[in-house]
């Protein structure tokens, strides 16, 4: 079974879920496909959040 997809026509704005191969039509234009949500894409540069804490793990030795 393939997974549903969303689409946005560019002219009117109008936005389908679909899990059919064939791409929407809206517009008399091919809809376009919608990017995964961002929560659900891969962590990369331009989505990285800079106030998390990258600094090493805390091995528990603190204060030895």
């Amino acid at each position: 079974m393939k997974k549903e997809e969303t689409y946005k026509c560019e002219i009117c704005g109008k936005t389908v879920r679909t899990a059919r191969k064939k791409i929407p039509m809206c517009c008399n234009m091919p809809m376009k496909k919608l990017p995964l949500e961002i929560c659900l894409q891969p962590a990369h540069a331009e989505h990285a959040r800079p106030m998390a804490d990258e600094d090493a793990c805390d091995e528990g030795r603190a204060g030895q």
